[in-house]
């Protein structure tokens, strides 16, 4: 066997071996909005599902057609806090776009930015003063103001003995009407979770 056919064969074992330690890794895609829990923490489908939820709830009650009957306009919210106070670190933003998200999309509210997305908006709009042409120069004073603010909270309670935990959080949020601070809307949505002995961290 000549030189370069042996040097080749190494080579293609070497390659071979260096595949195999990797760990046997495999990805696989999935469906971004498939239902995929391995650790049993709050994760994106909780995020979704229980922003679609409250927001149905929320358009849903008695609240929403009085608005409508005396303003004769669909109502302009604003998202204020949302508070984590559960015992994990909560990506907050997440579930605030996801919140967003089905705001607009139920046709059924106007959406406008928080105080801080104003904040960008305005040093925008003070920038075009002089630096762009009249006719796509922005006027300030121009801004839609909210007719209520919602909030809210994420709690939860852990429950653990040895391996087997079982964890609860409660999202409580409220509708709050700006200009008379009344509170015209409270929902909360409850979700239970039991973590196998194998994939609890001892």
């Amino acid at each position: 066997m000549s030189k370069i056919w042996i040097f080749a064969l190494c080579a293609s074992l070497a390659f071979l071996s260096g595949c195999a330690s990797d760990g046997g890794r495999k990805v696989t895609r999935l469906d971004a909005n498939s239902v995929t829990d391995l650790s049993g923490s709050w994760n994106d489908t909780d995020s979704r599902l229980v922003a679609e939820e409250m927001i149905n709830d929320c358009l849903g009650r008695p609240w929403y057609s009085q608005f409508s009957a005396q303003k004769g306009s669909v109502p302009t919210i604003v998202i204020g806090k949302v508070r984590n106070k559960s015992h994990e670190h909560i990506r907050v933003e997440t579930f605030i776009k996801d919140i967003e998200r089905a705001l607009i999309n139920s046709g059924k509210a106007e959406f406008v930015a928080n105080s801080n997305e104003r904040g960008d908006l305005r040093d925008e709009l003070a920038d075009q003063q002089g630096n762009v042409t009249a006719e796509t120069q922005k006027d300030a004073g121009m801004e839609i103001g909210a007719d209520l603010m919602l909030t809210g909270t994420i709690n939860s309670v852990v429950d653990q003995e040895g391996g087997e935990q079982v964890v609860f959080y409660q999202i409580d949020m409220e509708l709050t009407d700006i200009q008379s601070h009344r509170k015209v809307w409270i929902g909360d949505k409850k979700i239970k979770k039991y973590v196998a002995r194998s994939s609890v961290k001892m």
